[in-house]
């Protein structure tokens, strides 16, 4: 019996193992994420050097440092085209390709414009593997894993931002900062080449009219489960969706879901994740790390509880569900936020600056575990879930754009807000966006743990 059938019966229904073939369709796919996060981080520790060899100001070092995310954001948009088109698969081949070219062209930039084309480049590849890795994934998974195998890709990304980290650490004595943006070429081609020899998505393929191909792909993925009962349920569900349109993305029977899409994709941003990812080294400066190789270092060590917290999200997605995850880090996040304010007001007064750095190595710590197991995965598995079919690649590329629309405003504003206003204003506004958060998530987000993609399109209507 099909575990949809034991859950409408009231049966039990066992965590049984997962098969090899899924596994490592979400491992290659989740090396875009990987790449995601490196080209995220690396930037970090390179601006310090880039500064050195190209005299920029606030203003221009905000471009370098977001010309990625206007990559991005471009990128996605039309990922969502490419992914309804040519595949989930070919998008993920594309975004590799794209992710070694440009990492090479930033590699021997002589000029700033050039770097800022080779950042724009490589956000075009972060872009289309925003789109299309969670999406892939999610559509290949079975609905009882489905929050787990997503959360990979979201590991890949912290991963991708650790070794971002350990490359400027180890390259900082030389100021090698083209080898640190180059090195990115490497794990582009392996995910253009790895996903040559994966299998399309399912769903894409029933869509596509392509019934054999779908049917043969189901029973590899999960072989626990009637390949033909899950082939009919597709089908039925797509001939009672039929195929979207962008235009009805302002339809009302999808606008909940996609305020929901939207608002998650945009606050992940403006509670400053990115702002602490793009620019930690200086944080760390501003606190008291006063030489570049400490600063680093102490980066180093955010990267690393930002892998280990991901952990947190991986094994207790779906036992927790989405929403209380979300919850409990959201609040986590504020809290930090706000004692970092408190600290570097006291440090400006003069009443607390030996102290500063720690306070800030532990809020930082903190803030970035509890992002670690909320906002930064469940955000990506959310978008990538609560869409129907019919809609999904349009509806998954206006967020994930509105995502990196607001990592650009970030990414951007920070070193103006932080030279402006100062750190403890900076501290605060961004405590307050995730005071904004806690209520937009208990208001409006549902919990999807345990339903599959179809159950998820039910729900809304």
């Amino acid at each position: 019996m099909s575990v949809a059938g034991q859950r409408a019966m009231g049966i039990p229904v066992r965590q049984r193992e997962v098969s090899l073939s899924v596994v490592t369709v979400a491992i290659v796919a989740a090396i875009g994420g990987g790449l995601f996060g490196y080209d995220t981080g690396v930037i970090s520790g390179a601006i310090l050097y880039i500064k050195r060899e190209f005299p920029i100001d606030d203003t221009t070092e905000g471009l370098v440092v977001s010309a990625v995310t206007v990559g991005a954001l471009a990128a996605a948009m039309f990922a969502g085209v490419l992914a309804d088109r040519a595949g989930r698969r070919f998008t993920n081949i594309a975004a590799g390709l794209v992710f070694a070219a440009a990492s090479l062209l930033c590699a021997v930039a002589n000029s700033v414009p050039t770097l800022v084309a080779g950042r724009f480049l490589v956000g075009c590849g972060i872009g289309l593997t925003s789109v299309g890795g969670p999406m892939y994934i999610a559509e290949a998974a079975p609905p009882r894993v489905r929050g787990t195998l997503v959360s990979l890709f979201q590991l890949a990304v912290t991963i991708g931002i650790l070794l971002a980290y350990v490359a400027c650490a180890i390259l900082a004595p030389a100021a090698a900062w083209r080898w640190m943006l180059g090195l990115a070429a490497i794990p582009g081609l392996l995910l253009a080449v790895g996903m040559l020899f994966m299998p399309e998505s399912p769903r894409w393929l029933v869509r596509r009219g392509h019934r054999t191909d779908a049917r043969a792909v189901l029973a590899q993925i999960d072989p626990h489960e009637d390949p033909d009962a899950a082939l009919a349920q597709m089908e039925r569900d797509l001939a009672a969706e039929g195929h979207g349109t962008w235009g009805e993305l302002l339809q009302p029977a999808l606008r909940p879901a996609l305020l929901v899409g939207i608002g998650l994709a945009v606050f992940q941003q403006v509670t400053g994740i990115n702002a602490v990812i793009y620019y930690a080294p200086q944080i760390f400066q501003a606190a008291g790390f006063t030489s570049d190789l400490t600063s680093l270092a102490a980066t180093t060590g955010i990267g690393v509880i930002n892998v280990l917290a991901t952990f947190i999200a991986i094994g207790l997605v779906d036992r927790v569900g989405r929403r209380p995850l979300l919850i409990a880090g959201v609040l986590g996040m504020v809290a930090m936020l706000a004692v970092l304010g408190l600290a570097f007001h006291a440090g400006a007064a003069g009443t607390g600056a030996s102290s500063l750095g720690v306070i800030t190595a532990f809020c930082l710590a903190v803030y970035i575990v509890s992002f670690a197991f909320s906002l930064g995965p469940i955000v990506w598995l959310m978008i990538a879930e609560i869409y129907p079919l019919r809609n999904r690649a349009q509806a998954m590329a206006v967020s994930t754009a509105s995502n990196w629309g607001a990592n650009f405003l970030v990414s951007l504003s920070f070193p103006v807000m932080a030279g402006r206003l100062g750190s403890t204003a900076t501290s605060f506004t961004y405590a307050a966006f995730g005071v904004l958060t806690l209520v937009f998530i208990i208001a409006k987000v549902p919990e999807t743990k345990g339903r599959t993609l179809e159950e998820i399109s039910k729900l809304w209507r």
